[in-house]
């Protein structure tokens, strides 16, 4: 397998939050979605990544390389979109493309040129007087401008209106065409990874709690609604994060085939979203919820 990412046993403290034995890669040629609920940890994880701080323990590779060790080669293959602006607000999008070009031996100033039409991008413009969503796309037109064969994004789509959204999943699945790149994408918004993701990790207080393909998701995961008489202590092992209310229950299990055996057609089952096993798998310890 060519993973162009591999975190192996990543752990990183403070005083009220810890990353605790992280494990996850990426292979070239595909996205993965990386989600979890706000303070999940993966901020600390992408900066972590980026070498923006410094790690307790384990293992960061990159392109087969040490995060640390070869920062400076590592980078320059990577393109970073986030959620806020880190420009000079002053500049103008001309300005601004003139200053960090130079930092980068593979810029490519047509291809600059290309997603700057593509997208609308005014070069004239100073970067304060830009929609939110423009400046996301002068941050993606930045990151794929330099030849990057991973692209990091977090939070990229995080206030943006819906057409803009898609504009950018539509760009980044046209980037996938080229098996060589590979896209790692945090975000809390997994509407928009059900259209896109190949793999997806859930994180949550600072654990992994799955990492999987999606497919492997949607075949193994089922959403399970019924009465509550369909509730016996022995299922308990076959449903996660259960929510009752004076109606029925409603609950996530990991195990369809299992469900089937169990409960047969007496309740309903339906395929989940990625939203629901985030929900679901991060409230295991809230089981029963009475606002539900």
């Amino acid at each position: 397998m060519n993973k162009i990412l591999e975190i192996t046993n990543l752990c990183k403290s403070y005083k009220d939050f810890s990353l605790k034995d992280v494990n996850f890669s990426l292979e070239r040629g595909y996205i993965m979605g990386f989600i979890g609920p706000n303070g999940a940890g993966k901020s600390t994880t992408i900066k972590l990544i980026m070498n923006l701080i410094k790690k307790d323990s384990g293992q960061i590779k990159i392109f087969g390389l040490d995060n640390r060790k070869s920062e400076i080669s590592i980078k320059e293959k990577i393109g970073f979109v986030y959620d806020e602006n880190h420009y000079y607000e002053d500049l103008t999008v001309q300005e601004m493309k003139s200053i960090i070009s130079p930092f980068y031996s593979q810029w490519d100033e047509n291809l600059f040129k290309k997603y700057a039409k593509d997208f609308g991008l005014p070069l004239k413009k100073q970067i304060k007087h830009l929609s939110k969503g423009m400046k996301m796309k002068f941050s993606l037109a930045i990151a794929l401008s330099h030849n990057a064969e991973l692209l990091i994004m977090d939070e990229p789509t995080s206030g943006l209106d819906p057409l803009i959204r898609s504009e950018l999943l539509d760009v980044l699945q046209s980037l996938m065409q080229d098996e060589k790149k590979s896209v790692f994408f945090s975000t809390h918004i997994t509407s928009d990874l059900d259209k896109i993701a190949d793999y997806i990790t859930l994180v949550n207080n600072g654990e992994v709690i799955l990492s999987k393909t999606k497919d492997e998701l949607f075949d193994e995961y089922c959403v399970v609604k019924g009465s509550k008489d369909h509730l016996k202590s022995d299922m308990d092992n076959i449903f996660i994060g259960l929510r009752e209310n004076q109606f029925g229950f409603e609950a996530l299990s990991q195990n369809k085939n299992k469900v089937i055996q169990y409960l047969g057609d007496s309740v309903i089952i339906e395929k989940p979203t990625l939203e629901d096993i985030m929900v679901f798998s991060t409230r295991r310890s809230d089981q029963h919820d009475p606002s539900y």
